[in-house]
């Protein structure tokens, strides 16, 4: 007879596979997982400190290194709430949020552009990665174009924008809404009837929806379990309310649903985009920003606002002392943090090898984890 032991081993935090720096404390049986425990903090940066030491205004590109693969959605939420705070909220001209919208929404196309492209390279698939990074670029493009960065935007402003559409944007935009939605199928029909690929993501992490919710995950991964909830639609803000768009919901909460849910997600945010080109052409050329004070100093209170980023809620919570120019405190809620949680309960019982799958489903960025 031999003893039988369990193995404890470390996966990451320099594994390819953890998109970041992310370390896991695996016990195995095997290769079966027995116990998972994610290990943080090798990336942290006392960003919600650094809210608290600088003007409301200069926090603004700060929120760009939240999750850096978002940057305009990290803008749209802090400066939301800091309107929130000053009670402007109402001020802000629509084509400002048109335009907020617009790149919100090629914001998350950008983003889950990149979970595919990076999540099927884990998998095994590289030609995805080489699918997606076309139109990604495009969406990159017009990002240059509008604010002159690609990664870190710093797109929006308290009270509004920096700078309207320059001239020819919107035909741009036109024309990458055109062809998107034939570049999706070109993406499903790679992956969606793939066995190497279902193989690799049907039944693998199955979480069900009282699961997540007990465990506070949103975004996409819960709208995987079957829960249907979006910001834009449950707490609606900025236009979101003229638009129409549909959420898409999973059945079975497993890996393969939650691709499912993130590829409708993009349909439906070019199906936005589409909605906001003719409305923002009808608005008065270069009304984008609210008559407020240069100097940002909110009366003594406290907010919490949060959004649907690509990722699910993104929240921040502000207290103000009334007096000074900075936050006495500020708080982040990033979805990445807390989806992270639940990833423990996903993996027990399932192989190593799915613990790829798992990070990947998840679409943790660890800008956001580490704050």
């Amino acid at each position: 007879m031999f003893d039988v032991h369990e193995m404890e081993v470390n996966f990451g935090p320099q594994h390819p596979s953890t998109h970041g720096v992310l370390r896991v404390i695996l016990k195995i049986d095997g290769e079966r997982i027995i116990e998972a425990k994610p290990v943080i903090g090798y990336l942290h940066r006392g960003t919600e400190k650094l809210f608290e030491n600088m003007a409301y205004p200069q926090c603004v590109p700060h929120t760009d290194r939240l999750d850096y693969v978002a940057s305009a959605t990290n803008n749209l939420g802090y400066v939301e709430a800091v309107e929130k705070l000053l009670g402007i909220t109402k001020q802000i001209p629509k084509r400002a949020q048109l335009i907020r919208v617009m790149l919100s929404e090629l914001q998350r196309l950008s983003s889950h552009l990149l979970w595919l492209a990076t999540h099927a390279l884990d998998l095994g698939a590289m030609t995805p990665f080489f699918y997606t990074f076309r139109e990604r670029e495009e969406i990159l493009d017009l990002f240059e174009a509008y604010c002159g960065a690609r990664l870190t935007l710093n797109c929006m402003r308290i009270g509004g924008m920096p700078d309207d559409l320059p001239d020819g944007w919107l035909d741009d935009l036109e024309e990458f809404t055109a062809k998107f939605d034939p570049a999706i199928d070109e993406y499903a029909a790679l992956l969606n009837t793939n066995r190497i690929w279902k193989r690799r993501t049907v039944g693998i992490g199955v979480i069900s929806p009282e699961e997540a919710i007990d465990w506070g995950i949103t975004g996409p991964p819960l709208r995987g379990s079957g829960v249907e909830w979006d910001l834009r639609r449950a707490q609606p803000y900025e236009c979101y309310p003229e638009l129409q768009f549909d959420i898409p919901i999973g059945k079975n909460g497993d890996t393969y649903d939650r691709y499912l849910v993130r590829m409708e997600e993009m349909r439906q945010a070019n199906r936005i985009l589409k909605q906001c080109i003719p409305m923002i052409k009808e608005t008065p050329a270069g009304d984008i920003k609210a008559k407020i004070s240069r100097v940002i100093r909110p009366p003594e209170g406290e907010v919490y606002h949060s959004i649907e980023a690509p990722k699910g809620e993104l929240g921040y919570y502000i207290i103000s002392d009334g007096k000074t120019q900075n936050a006495y405190r500020c708080r982040v809620r990033p979805p990445s943090f807390i989806n992270l949680q639940a990833l423990p309960a996903m993996a027990k019982g399932y192989l190593v090898s799915d613990l790829v799958a798992l990070i990947g489903t998840l679409d943790v960025v660890l800008g956001e984890v580490d704050r």
